[in-house]
């Protein structure tokens, strides 16, 4: 179906939901559980929801003995391998208890590229959802090298979004939408719709969320919604300790309006 405002998104078919690392680790890793109940809750009713989910490499992280981000790329890869298996049993571990099932789904850049790989990631989603399969996207961050990574999960979220052709996505963060202007400055205002086709020339974009350990920020979150949008598919961009006001319908976070 359409989902052409925030309070379609209970009657959405099939929902895309991307949480960043900085949403999910250190202080704020008791938001996983927060997460998976809301999407547990969209599930029961018969949604096809996707996860996707950061948070492999900063999981890993206290586990290699890091208390920070690396900037090299082998160390990037190493705690993302270490982590991404951890992620997932935190992950399945919640789920059970509403007797979901997960399916981890690792993707490279490659992957869209490739008409052949891309195909065959199409099918296996949609035989995913068909079994009633919970999938968890996340970016294949032990192969991917420096010069085709994604560079952050929100344009991954919009990839699989447009992949599996879903009615919204919801790209959580640590901040409840986008802003004019960095959200601690004087002045800051909240966008609560973003029509389509707006260029946002007038936002002030700042960088990496606030936690440190993830790559995207709103720059990156906008821009993902704009090409979700260009695709068809509407996009709420919110907090994660509200997704569930969002699954909900509520009026929480900017709403980008999708092309007609």
């Amino acid at each position: 179906m359409r989902v052409s405002s925030r309070e379609d998104i209970p009657r959405a078919h099939r929902v895309v939901v991307k949480v960043g690392s900085s949403s999910i680790s250190g202080e704020n890793v008791h938001q996983i559980k927060t997460v998976v109940d809301a999407l547990a809750e969209m599930h029961s009713r018969g949604t096809e929801v996707v996860l996707v989910s950061s948070g492999a490499m900063a999981t890993g992280f206290p586990y290699i003995n890091l208390t920070s981000r690396p900037t090299d790329l082998p160390t990037l890869q190493a705690a993302a391998a270490v982590g991404q298996s951890r992620l997932m049993v935190r992950y399945q571990e919640l789920l059970d208890n509403f007797d979901i099932v997960a399916g981890q789904v690792l993707l490279t850049s490659g992957d869209f590229e490739n008409d052949s790989t891309r195909s065959n990631a199409a099918l296996a989603m949609e035989k995913l959802l068909e079994l009633r399969v919970l999938p968890i996207v996340n970016e294949n961050d032990t192969v991917a090298t420096q010069e085709i990574r994604f560079g952050d999960n929100d344009h991954l979220a919009a990839l699989v979004a447009q992949l599996v052709q879903a009615d919204v996505l919801v790209l959580l963060s640590d901040v409840d939408g986008i802003y004019t202007k960095p959200p601690h400055q004087p002045g800051a205002q909240r966008i609560e719709n973003v029509p389509f086709g707006h260029l946002l020339d007038h936002v002030v974009f700042g960088t990496v969320g606030s936690a440190g350990v993830g790559s995207g920020g709103a720059g990156t979150k906008a821009a993902a919604a704009q090409f979700a949008a260009q695709s068809g598919t509407s996009v709420l961009i919110t907090d994660a300790a509200l997704v569930s006001s969002a699954l909900r319908g509520e009026k929480v976070g900017t709403w980008f309006g999708a092309a007609s």
